[in-house]
C-alpha cells in the first residue's frame, strides 16, 4: 500500500534523437502520473505512461499514437518497452536462447523504433510499474477485465485532450492479456461499457499473443479441447528441437493443425470407444507430431497437456522446455518430484530475461526519460490472482459481452478498423490455435483482419530477426499495408 499522505503525481521529461530509416529523428519524452480521483476529490489510483513525440514534425494533430501495454494481469509496459518499441531497447545475443540472466546487459539505440511514423506511449496499469493503487478499498474499480478496460479508455482520453491529439489515427497494442485489453476496450470504446459512454474508435488493433477469446476468460469453458488448440505449437517445439521432418516449420504446424481438428478432435471424444488399429494409428500421429511417448498417451488417455508436454518432449535429455518460448530449455529439476512442487516451477524465458528488461528500463532508459531520483518502488509484475489462486482479487468475469465478441463489435460498427494478430510459433502460453479458433469463430471481417506466425514464443520480440521483423510489419500496419506473410486460419 502506498503512503498516499505522502503522494504528489510525478512528471518527468527527457528526449534524444536517433537514426531510423536515413533520417535524424529527433523526439521529447513526458513520463507521468495520471491520476484518477473519487466523487470528494480524493486520489484512488493511477496509471503512469511513458510518453515519446517526435519533435521536428509539422503536424502532430494527424500522426498516428500507439498505445502499448502488456498484460498479466499485473504485469508493467516494461518488456515491451525495453524489449521492442522504446527509443532504446535491449540488445539480443546472436543466439537469443543464450544465457541473459547476469549483467552487464548491452542497451542500444532502437534502429528498429517505430518513431518515424507514429508516437509512442507505453501504459503501466494500476498496481504495475509505477503506476499505484492508492486506496485499496478501490481495488474493484480497476481490478476487473471491464474496469481495467474503461480504466485504460479514461486514460487515454485525458492523454488524447491534454496532447491535443483526437483527431490522430489511434492503435492499440496489447501483449498477452493485453490483448484482452485492447479488444475489451475498443469495444466499450465504441458500445459503452456499463455506465457510461465513450464514443471512442480505434483505427486498429495489435494483438501479440492472443487472448481474446470465444468462451470464458482464456478459454475457460470453451467447447473446444485444450489439447486440440496446443498440438500445433506442440508441434512447433518437437520441430525446433527434434526436427522429425524435412518440412519447413510452417506446412509442418498447419498440417498439424488439420489433424488435430479432424482425426485428434473426434478421437477424443469417442473416448474409450476408440480401440484396436484407430487407436494405434491415432497415437502414431501424436508421437510423431508432438514427440511424446507412448506410454505419455497411454497414461493420460490420449490428451496432451502444457506443463507435462514441456517435461516429456526433451525427457531423453532430462531438460524441460519453456511454455512462454519453447525454443528456451533448464535443466530438470533434482530430485525429480520437485518439478510437481508449487514454488519450485520455473520458465527458462523469464528467468532469462526479466532481469535484462527491468535493468534496461530502470538504468539507461529512464536516465534518457529523465526519471531521476523518483522514491517510488517500480513493479514488474505482480499476481492480481488467476483461477488457481484464492482469494483473487481481480474480476474475471466480464459483465456484458466475452473479449472476443467485443473485438467483432468494433469491427463491424467501425467499417474501417483492422486488426493484426501476431503470435510465436513456440508459444504454450498463448498457442497458435487459439488465434485460428477465434479467428474462425467470432466474425472478424477477413478482409480487415490479419495474422501472421513468428519464429519466436510468447515475448515475440526476443531475438534482433523477432523485434525487426515485428516492428517492420507492425510499421506496414499503421501505414495502412498488409504486412507480408499474413496468413488465414487453415481450412479445417
Amino acid at each position: 500500500m502506498y503512503n498516499t499522505d505522502a503522494f504528489s503525481p510525478a512528471c518527468f521529461h527527457g528526449g534524444g534523437s536517433l537514426r531510423l530509416h536515413g533520417q535524424e529523428i529527433t523526439y521529447e519524452t513526458v513520463c507521468e502520473d495520471n491520476v484518477f480521483y473519487d466523487e470528494t476529490g480524493k486520489p484512488l489510483a493511477t496509471i503512469f505512461s511513458y510518453s515519446y513525440f517526435r519533435t521536428n514534425v509539422k503536424n502532430r494533430s494527424s500522426r498516428p499514437v500507439l498505445f502499448c501495454f502488456n498484460g498479466g494481469p499485473g504485469a508493467s509496459s516494461s518488456s515491451v518497452h525495453a524489449g521492442c518499441f522504446g527509443a532504446l531497447r535491449v540488445k539480443y545475443p546472436a543466439d537469443p536462447t543464450a544465457e541473459t540472466a547476469l549483467p552487464p546487459y548491452e542497451v542500444i539505440d532502437n534502429p528498429d523504433c517505430l518513431l518515424d511514423v507514429a508516437d509512442l506511449v507505453m501504459v503501466d496499469p494500476t498496481g504495475t510499474g509505477y503506476g499505484l493503487l492508492l486506496d485499496e478499498a478501490a481495488d474493484k474499480r480497476f481490478y476487473g477485465i471491464d474496469e481495467d478496460a474503461e480504466a485504460l479508455l479514461m486514460f487515454i482520453r485525458r492523454w488524447l485532450s491534454r496532447y491535443g491529439r483526437w483527431s490522430s489515427p489511434k492503435y492499440l497494442v496489447g501483449e498477452s492479456y493485453g490483448c484482452t485489453r485492447a479488444a475489451t476496450a475498443a469495444g466499450i470504446g465504441m458500445t459503452g461499457g456499463a455506465t457510461r459512454s465513450y464514443n471512442m474508435a480505434f483505427d486498429g488493433v495489435i494483438l501479440l499473443g492472443n487472448t481474446v477469446t470465444v468462451a470464458k476468460y482464456f478459454n475457460r469453458g470453451a467447447p473446444v479441447e485444450p489439447a486440440v488448440e496446443a498440438l500445433p505449437t506442440m508441434a512447433a517445439i518437437h520441430w525446433y528441437h527434434n526436427r522429425p521432418t524435412d518440412q519447413p516449420l510452417e506446412e509442418f504446424v498447419k498440417e498439424a493443425a488439420v489433424f488435430a481438428a479432424r482425426e485428434y478432435l473426434p478421437a477424443l471424444f469417442r473416448g474409450e470407444g476408440l480401440t484396436g488399429p484407430e487407436r494405434n494409428h491415432l497415437k502414431q500421429k501424436l508421437m510423431a507430431y508432438t514427440g511424446v511417448s507412448e506410454e505419455y498417451l497411454e497414461a493420460r488417455d490420449l490428451r496432451l497437456e502444457r506443463w507435462s508436454f514441456c517435461h516429456e518432449v526433451l525427457r531423453k535429455k532430462q531438460e524441460v522446455v519453456s511454455l512462454m518460448d519453447g525454443r528456451f530449455t533448464r535443466p530438470a529439476l533434482r530430485p525429480l518430484y520437485r518439478e510437481g512442487t508449487p514454488g519450485f516451477a520455473t520458465d527458462a524465458t523469464s528467468e532469462r530475461y526479466s532481469p535484462f528488461f527491468q535493468s534496461a528500463l530502470l538504468g539507461e532508459m529512464s536516465d534518457r526519460l529523465g526519471i531521476r531520483n523518483f522514491d517510488r518502488s517500480f513493479v514488474p509484475s505482480c499476481d492480481f490472482g488467476t483461477e488457481l489462486v484464492p482469494g483473487s482479487r481481480w474480476d474475471f468475469e466480464s459483465a456484458q459481452q466475452l473479449s472476443g465478441e467485443r473485438l467483432s463489435i468494433a469491427m463491424q460498427s467501425n467499417r474501417r478498423m483492422r486488426t493484426f494478430f501476431a503470435n510465436g510459433w513456440y508459444d504454450l502460453v498463448t498457442q497458435t490455435g487459439i488465434v485460428w479458433h477465434t479467428m474462425t469463430h467470432m466474425h472478424l471481417p477477413a478482409d480487415r483482419t490479419f495474422m501472421k506466425g513468428y519464429p519466436s514464443g510468447h515475448m515475440i520480440f526476443i531475438g534482433e530477426d523477432n523485434v525487426r521483423q515485428l516492428s517492420e510489419d507492425i510499421r506496414c500496419f499503421v501505414c495502412g499495408q498488409t504486412p507480408a506473410g499474413t496468413m488465414s486460419a487453415p481450412s479445417f
